[in-house]
């Protein structure tokens, strides 16, 4: 599935999810690794359903916060992945879905 492809918050939310949760077995910076962990998180609360779309905006906002402070990883795999998951996010909270 593309990222250009009309979705649900939450089905965007299950993507940045996704996106955060395949950094997991990659070699990424201690901090940036805190940051992203904290991220998935939010990003697989969201994603679990039963939201209203509301809070789920509510949360990728926080899951972007989370995000911004990811300078780089370390590993260029996990970049491309934070670097999507970012563009998810904004996208959806930029109104653009």
């Amino acid at each position: 599935m593309s990222d250009d492809t009309e979705e649900s918050p939450a089905a965007v939310a299950r993507r940045v999810h996704e996106h955060l949760r395949a950094t997991e077995e990659l070699p990424v910076d201690r901090e940036a690794s805190r940051w992203i962990g904290e991220a998935q998180a939010v990003a697989g609360d969201a994603a679990d359903g039963g939201l209203a779309d509301e809070v789920v905006r509510e949360r990728l906002g926080h899951v972007r916060r989370l995000l911004d402070n990811v300078d780089g990883t370390g590993e260029s795999d996990a970049d491309e992945h934070v670097r999507r998951a970012l563009k998810l996010t904004e996208r959806v909270l930029d109104g653009e879905r």
